[in-house]
């Protein structure tokens, strides 16, 4: 069996399961094609930014998992994903990626709604009589 690359990314409440493995450049996202699963999403082309910045395109075949949420949350988390992936390859690419972002995790979630007010932080109106 040949060697294989995995790499977790979330983002929101999307969780992708990268696995890298020498191959042709085939990529696979819950046993769909790539371009079948986003179709038509023009944001969907920067989840595989860092297999091109570091010109590993055509390299690797990627089987993704990826559940939850929505499709941009969901390339924002194979993006993370593909470049945790790539460190567990090769560390050195760390120094390639890590600039660029690749390797930082957008926190950034909705926040709850708290008791009393009508979302996370609308109060209700104020009336003086």
């Amino acid at each position: 069996m040949a060697e294989q690359f995995y790499g977790t990314g979330r983002r929101k409440t999307s969780v992708a399961r990268v696995f890298l493995r020498p191959g042709s450049g085939k990529v696979t996202v819950n046993g769909m094609e790539f371009q079948d699963y986003f179709g038509g999403l023009i944001k969907a082309v920067a989840a595989l930014e860092p297999l091109r910045t570091v010109d590993a395109l055509n390299r690797f075949d990627a089987t993704i998992t990826v559940e939850g949420g929505g499709k941009a949350g969901q390339v924002d988390a194979i993006k993370l994903g593909l470049a945790r992936a790539l460190v567990r390859y090769n560390s050195d690419l760390r120094a390639k990626l890590k600039p660029l972002g690749f390797l930082t995790r957008d926190a950034r979630e909705v926040e709850r709604k708290k008791y009393g007010k009508h979302k996370a932080r609308r109060a209700p109106q104020f009336s003086k009589r």
